[in-house]
C-alpha cells in the first residue's frame, strides 16, 4: 500500500498502458440478429423529422465506380429486412431513385485483429472456477460418491452458460446513412463481434465480370 502511493511519483520513458472501463459488446451470429438491427435502425430513422416524410430509396451494394464489388450475404439480407421494417412502419420507399428521394446507404467494414494481447475473461470467471474446484473437493472427506460434488457446479454452469461467449478477433462495423445530395441527413454505426467462419457473410467479394467476346475487324485494304 505504501509503495502504491509512490507509483505516480516515478518517471517513465514511455506512456504506461492502461485499460478502458469494463464494457460489453454483442456478438452477431444469426439472421435474427440482423432483423433486430434492422428494427432498431428503422425506429431511429422514422424518429428523425428530416427524413420521416421523405421518399427513401435503399441503394444496392454494387460499387458504381469499380462495377465488380458486391456486399456479402449480410448486406443483401439486411437491406431486405430494413425495407420490410420501414414499409411496415409507414415509410415511403421507392424501388428506383427519384429526384426527391433521399438515398439510404449501408456500409459494412470487417475488422480482423492480428495481434491482440491478453483480454480479461468475463466478470466472475476466476471466482466461479475457484468455487467449482472447492465444491469438487467436498466429497473427498464427507460423501461416498465423489462425482456428486460436481452437481452444484454443473447446475450453476447451466444457469449462466448462455451469457458466456468468446471475444474473438473478428469484428464488424455496420453503418447506415441517409444522404440527400451532398447532405448527410442520418448516420448510425454499430459494432459487433462475429465468428471467424462468418467473415465472408460480411466482407465484400469480387463479382466475376461477364466474358468479353473477341471481335475481328474486316477490311478490304492491305
Amino acid at each position: 500500500m505504501l509503495l502504491s502511493g509512490c507509483f505516480y511519483a516515478n518517471t517513465s520513458q514511455a506512456p504506461i498502458a492502461t485499460t478502458y472501463p469494463y464494457t460489453e459488446q454483442q456478438r452477431m451470429q444469426a439472421a435474427h440478429h440482423w432483423e433486430v438491427l434492422a428494427r432498431h435502425e428503422a425506429n431511429n430513422i422514422l424518429q428523425r423529422e428530416r427524413v420521416r416524410f421523405r421518399d427513401l430509396h435503399i441503394t444496392n451494394s454494387v460499387n458504381q465506380d469499380l462495377h465488380f464489388y458486391s456486399g456479402g450475404e449480410f448486406e443483401r439480407g439486411f437491406r431486405t429486412l430494413l425495407t420490410s421494417e420501414l414499409v411496415s412502419r409507414g415509410a415511403n420507399l421507392t424501388t428506383v431513385p427519384t429526384p426527391n428521394a433521399a438515398n439510404i446507404h449501408i456500409g459494412v467494414e470487417v475488422v480482423a485483429h492480428r495481434d491482440r494481447s491478453f483480454i480479461r475473461p468475463p466478470t466472475g470467471a476466476f471466482t466461479a472456477l475457484t468455487a467449482g474446484i472447492a465444491v469438487a473437493t467436498i466429497p473427498i472427506n464427507r460423501w461416498a460418491e465423489p462425482a456428486l460434488g460436481l452437481i452444484p457446479a454443473a447446475i450453476a454452469a447451466d444457469a449462466v452458460s448462455g451469457n458466456w461467449t468468446h471475444t474473438g478477433n473478428e469484428e464488424v462495423i455496420i453503418t447506415t446513412q441517409i444522404i440527400d445530395g451532398e447532405h448527410i441527413l442520418y448516420s448510425s454505426s454499430n459494432i459487433y463481434y462475429i465468428n471467424a467462419g462468418d467473415r465472408r457473410q460480411y466482407a465484400p467479394h469480387r463479382v466475376p465480370r461477364a466474358p468479353v467476346t473477341p471481335s475481328i475487324s474486316i477490311t478490304d485494304s492491305w
